[in-house]
């Protein structure tokens, strides 16, 4: 998003000679009506001004007179893909990017958003389990390499890293390893790098970080089980940690269980109610992670350690542990009818 979208926002009780300052100054071309809240009212362009002056509106007038109190937005969610295509299907040069309160949390240009970002962030791609639920079909296959749709599910995780920017991968791998590596080699095939960190014995999803090498970026690194189909945006997901300025972020689903009996609730022998299958909701870990470096750098070599440990030993320690909701699809593939369902939704959701 621009950088400088803030000064471009001006108050209903603006002038459009007021306005056009603003879309001067900022030379972004348009100006954002918004209420004290910072609410969207509308949107005014080079193109209103002109309509404007052809009218004979005085630039004393208000820019209420003037602006469009309908204008097309991107959500705070909204993929990078998804917001060029609403541009380029509108023909748009600007679009506002909103919160749920319709609140502007930034502005997108079709010159800034047509550029594809580069991060070097480290990609740490979980690949090594046994995928003992999926028997027979891991038999011969490590379940990274199963196919969702044409192609392997770590392909389709890869795949989506890439089109947000990403290129600098590991991947961990134990079970039947030489198969991965051999598929995905050094990753030139996406446009990528990638690196392989071989585990001699099971070290659980926290503990393969400790063999990560050294001389990685000194940046955030983002950490994914390689069973899971999803459209998370990273990019929102990596600008989140980064604003919550925690020891890392952890990306969370709601799930939701009924009671399939009716619950009673008693004190002493007299019962108080009877709720009848109810649900509850909570929050799961979605096996997407954001770790600062410092993080990955104090967890020791060959540590059998698993994520859930790492993030309550941070907490403990009084570090920041942040949760990113994720509304997106998501499916963790850990089991034969999760198996099933992938494939009838990659070919309806995602090809």
């Amino acid at each position: 998003m621009c950088a400088d979208w803030r000064q471009v926002l001006i108050q209903p009780q603006a002038s459009i000679e007021q306005a056009i300052e603003v879309i001067e100054k900022a030379t972004l071309r348009i100006a954002l009506v918004v209420d004290e809240q910072q609410r969207l009212l509308g949107t005014v362009t080079d193109g209103d001004v002109r309509r404007a002056l052809i009218n004979h509106t005085p630039l004393s007038a208000s820019v209420v007179r003037i602006m469009e109190s309908e204008p097309k937005v991107a959500e705070i969610n909204d993929s990078r893909a998804r917001i060029l295509s609403i541009m380029e299907r509108r023909k748009l040069l600007h679009i506002p990017v909103v919160d749920s309160q319709r609140r502007v949390v930034g502005l997108e240009t079709l010159l800034n958003i047509a550029q594809q970002p580069r991060y070097d962030n480290p990609v740490m791609l979980m690949a090594g389990g046994l995928g003992t639920r999926l028997r027979p079909l891991t038999n011969n296959c490590p379940k990274p390499l199963l196919k969702v749709g044409n192609k392997p599910i770590l392909e389709n995780i890869l795949e989506s890293f890439a089109a947000s920017g990403f290129t600098n991968f590991y991947i961990s791998v134990y079970y039947k390893p030489e198969m991965v590596m051999e598929y995905f080699g050094d990753g030139s095939k996406w446009g990528v790098n990638i690196q392989y960190v071989r585990e001699n014995t099971p070290l659980g999803t926290g503990g393969a970080l400790g063999l990560l090498p050294n001389d990685m970026p000194d940046l955030p690194v983002l950490v994914m089980n390689g069973d899971i189909l999803t459209r998370v945006n990273f990019e929102h997901l990596l600008r989140f940690h980064q604003q919550q300025r925690g020891a890392a972020t952890l990306c969370v689903r709601e799930y939701e269980f009924q009671v399939p009996y009716g619950v009673v609730q008693a004190e002493d022998q007299r019962i108080t109610s009877i709720v009848e299958k109810p649900t509850h909701s909570y929050f799961v870990n979605a096996g997407i992670y954001v770790l600062e470096p410092q993080v990955i750098r104090d967890i020791k070599p060959e540590q059998h350690l698993d994520m859930p440990t790492l993030l309550q030993q941070l907490m403990e320690s009084c570090k920041d542990v942040a949760m990113f909701p994720i509304h997106e699809y998501w499916l963790d593939i850990g089991r034969m009818n999760d198996f099933e369902k992938a494939q009838k939704d990659y070919m309806e959701d995602f090809v």
